[in-house]
């Protein structure tokens, strides 16, 4: 489905990622760890085009993405989930939704986005900036999936959420999974991200350090990787 070959990706003279490869099969979801400043946003932000690769390749179902501008890769069928949801606040719910509102027979819709989150429904009319956080995520999701991706990237989607809303974001993603949409996410919450993954990928210092199973993250293995004095 998704394929990220070799990425390195600088901004300015800032050598960022440094062969950064991974994949995300259909219907799963792969999910990216690392401490603060590893590269796991900027990799992200390559993915989508916002900082395209210096080097390196995003195939997606066979087509390369790299050389191209982000509206394109959109179309493509990239979609994103952006870390600090930047919904407009000056817009209505609806408004913001219809922003991205990208027509394919068959897909996503306002009427679906509205019964897979009914709170958005109630606060149809709101402005985006009188949401709680989590009703901002609702829509900052909803908002993505309206442009009818074939892969989801979710940068740090439980980020400022209560508990509650956590399970709640993680029920959604397992949602979407069995309707079949392959999703890469970035996740600090270490927990919630093994709920859901299929596959991990942990960046240090802007390189892979572990591509494996769900399974074979073992604990001892996240400690050594994660941990504050690796």
């Amino acid at each position: 489905m998704l394929e990220v070959k070799d990425l390195h990706t600088y901004y300015g003279e800032s050598h960022i990622l440094h062969g950064v490869s991974l994949q995300v099969k259909e219907s799963s979801v792969s999910i990216l760890l690392g401490r603060n400043g590893m590269g796991k946003t900027t990799t992200i932000h390559s993915i989508i085009g916002l900082v395209p690769p210096k080097s390196g390749q995003v195939i997606l179902s066979g087509e390369e993405l790299q050389t191209k501008p982000s509206y394109q890769i959109s179309k493509m069928g990239v979609g994103l989930v952006p870390q600090g949801r930047r919904i407009f606040p000056n817009l209505t719910v609806k408004e913001n939704l219809l922003t991205t509102h990208r027509s394919v027979k068959g897909g996503w819709t306002i009427n679906k986005i509205f019964e897979l989150f009914p709170r958005l429904k109630e606060r149809e009319t709101s402005m985006g900036g009188n949401l709680s956080g989590g009703e901002q995520q609702m829509l900052s999701i909803g908002r993505a999936l309206l442009t009818n991706p074939k892969v989801l990237l979710l940068d740090e989607p439980s980020e400022g959420l209560s508990p509650i809303m956590v399970k709640e974001v993680v029920n959604i993603i397992k949602q979407l999974k069995m309707s079949g949409l392959s999703m890469l996410l970035v996740e600090q919450n270490v927990s919630m991200a093994l709920e859901l993954a299929d596959h991990v990928y942990v960046l240090n210092k802007g390189k892979v350090v572990f591509d494996g199973t769900a399974e074979e993250f073992s604990p001892t293995i996240r400690h050594d990787l994660l941990s504050l004095s690796s």
